[in-house]
């Protein structure tokens, strides 16, 4: 460690005066005995919010160690605690609260974090963008020791805070038309944070967040040598968002790339820790079944799809709006699992929402304004999935209609897309 440039740095974040951006809506539990893990997608806002937490707690309090600052670049772990004593030289206190921002850079952090926590004198916040920070294996090194969230970009009211259009949240007929305007724009450009903020130059900014995200949180942080075949991998998974995929049907759409089925499921499962994409399960009783292929690829933001993709295809852009939504819900409820549904005949659900031992609600997304635009394989499909799963909560979700279909015995709710967002879900 060189101590003159952490000193360095230490010394600017106790003369720093820190904006705290958009208050978040996520809110987290912290218990001195175990680490607050926030985890997300690289630009999501995870460093504002440390310092939202940080001026809650009051900053004087706070030691905030950004592990992307090059001051702090190839640390090793013991050296956080020379870092917590050159805070208590200068300020004559120790820290109450750790702010640890992208953690995942130090090879071997979760042993420090535990060091740490068995102190007993620390509150510890950490954020990565690795989502192997929310595997069973983290919760092991730190024996239980940790609380995980997932942190996204904006939300869509979180969006319309952004724009200062707070107003229009109130659920009105009025307000719909400015509403689904708003949406619009949502879906086509997504939420993150700085693009959000600046419009003028959002073309610039997610096209540097696409490269970011392919060079140094898939292709540096894993020594990838094949540099074309992680390039081919990324883009066509986020030209493909929403629908399902295969390894197999992967390699027969490339040419000219050299790649093999072992190094293909390897870059594809390194292409997900980067949080960029999350990959959705298809509904079964049968482990194997559950955690084999094919999967559904969703993106962690629908702006990052304007790098590649041709068109505008806006049930897509709803479908994964709606699966960032329901990945929301699991930082409140964390026994609910998502999954999508397949029959035999083809008949598919989008999401398959279980929690514990039952299956709490089948929702299906679809680019419609009124009961004729809802294709009739839709509301089948969920009449059938119900009868397989036993559920008796069955929503699709809409752009403009809104409704109940009672069908075959069955009660649909039909919520328009910006209501189902700005109103609180229960399932």
């Amino acid at each position: 460690m060189d101590k003159e440039a952490s000193r360095d740095y230490v010394l600017e974040w106790i003369g720093k005066s820190i904006e705290a951006g958009v208050e978040r809506t996520l809110r987290v539990s912290n218990i001195r005995s175990r680490a607050t893990i926030v985890i997300g997608p690289r630009r999501a806002g995870k460093t504002y919010y440390l310092y939202q937490i940080a001026n809650k707690i009051g900053k004087d309090k706070v030691l905030y160690l950004n592990f992307e600052d090059t001051r702090l670049r190839n640390i090793e772990p013991q050296n956080i605690r020379d870092l917590i004593r050159i805070y208590i030289e200068i300020t004559s206190r120790p820290p109450t609260t750790l702010l640890f921002d992208e953690i995942q850079n130090v090879s071997g952090w979760e042993l420090i974090v535990r060091e740490l926590l068995d102190a007993g004198i620390y509150s510890i916040y950490i954020t990565g963008s690795s989502s192997r920070m929310l595997s069973k294996e983290i919760a092991t090194q730190l024996r239980g020791r940790s609380i995980t969230y997932l942190m996204l970009p904006f939300s869509f009211a979180e969006y319309l805070k952004a724009k200062g259009k707070e107003d229009d949240i109130k659920i009105t007929k009025d307000a719909a038309a400015a509403l689904r305007n708003a949406l619009r724009d949502y879906l086509e450009w997504g939420g993150f944070p700085e693009s959000t903020l600046n419009p003028k130059s959002r073309e610039s900014i997610l096209k540097e967040y696409y490269d970011l995200i392919l060079f140094r949180d898939i292709i540096e942080r894993n020594s990838m040598r094949n540099i074309s075949l992680a390039r081919f991998l990324l883009e066509q998974l986020l030209q493909n968002f929403s629908k399902e995929f295969s390894i197999n049907g992967i390699m027969n759409k490339v040419s000219g790339i050299s790649m093999s089925k072992d190094a293909t499921y390897d870059y594809v499962d390194k292409i997900q820790d980067s949080a960029a994409l999350f990959f959705l399960n298809k509904f079964s009783s049968s482990v194997k079944a559950r955690e084999g292929w094919p999967k559904k690829a969703y993106v962690c933001d629908t702006g990052l799809t304007k790098i590649v993709r041709f068109s505008s295809d806006i049930g897509k852009l709803m479908e994964n709006c709606v699966f960032l939504e329901l990945m929301r819900f699991t930082n409140e409820s964390p026994l609910l699992r998502l999954f999508y549904w397949k029959s035999k005949t083809q008949e598919e659900i989008d999401f398959v929402l279980k929690e514990s031992d039952r299956v709490s609600a089948l929702v299906q997304v679809t680019y419609a304004s009124s009961r004729d635009e809802i294709a009739e394989r839709e509301i089948n499909a969920l009449v059938s999935c119900s009868k397989e799963l036993n559920c008796k909560r069955l929503v699709i979700v809409t752009w403009d209609y809104e409704s109940i279909i009672k069908f075959d015995k069955a009660s649909i709710e039909c919520i328009p897309l910006w209501k189902w967002l700005l109103t609180k879900q229960q399932y």
